[in-house]
């Protein structure tokens, strides 16, 4: 992993509020990544459409993009963020669809998979939505939260360019619990297991 003259990219997967961002974040601050949000593109893009930052929205917009411009787009889309800096390494979360995780393998890198216990991640949405800016996207109850996290499980009745989150995790190398409190422990724990 710690090769100087290769490019070392890190797909980091995982259910939502497992610490997805946190491991980018990491990465970028104190390894000279460049960190890149896939869910921050399609933000982005949903707003420049004018339509509401919702999850519906955003995998709309993700599964039309993989239809129009392939399955490893939003792939393809960080990496060339990359290509115009001066950066060590590319980390880009949150991988969502099998086709991401098999661009990111196809350019020589890695894919990480971060999970938590249900309720935990659930309770760290809630409790960091303002500071994260995504109050209104995040004001969800623990129920619409599974059915939100089901859907994205398993593309059920969809075609290739929708979300299929175990089929994800199913490619990932490598696989991280981080229900714990300790979040210098899961940073350390993250920094061992990819070697740095």
């Amino acid at each position: 992993m710690t090769t100087s003259n290769k490019l070392q990219i890190i797909g980091i997967a995982g259910t939502n509020g497992a610490g997805k961002d946190t491991v980018g974040e990491l990465l970028a601050e104190h390894y000279g990544y460049l960190f890149v949000s896939v869910t921050e593109l399609l933000r982005a893009e949903a707003r420049r459409r004018g339509l509401p930052v919702e999850r519906e929205v955003l995998r709309t917009i993700s599964a039309e993009w993989r239809r129009e411009l392939g399955l490893g787009v939003l792939v393809d889309k960080a990496f060339a963020e990359y290509q115009v800096g001066d950066y060590k390494g590319l980390a880009l979360a949150s991988l969502r669809n099998p086709g991401e995780a098999d661009r990111v393998h196809s350019l020589g890198g890695t894919v990480l998979w971060i999970d938590a216990d249900q309720r935990v991640r659930y309770d760290r949405v809630q409790t960091n939505a303002y500071a994260r800016g995504r109050a209104s996207e995040d004001n969800k109850t623990f129920e619409q939260f599974q059915a939100e996290e089901a859907a994205e499980m398993q593309s059920l009745g969809g075609d290739a360019a929708t979300l299929d989150m175990a089929a994800v995790k199913a490619k990932a190398d490598i696989f991280i619990d981080n229900t714990g409190e300790d979040l210098a422990a899961f940073k350390s724990d993250v920094e061992e297991l990819l070697g740095l």
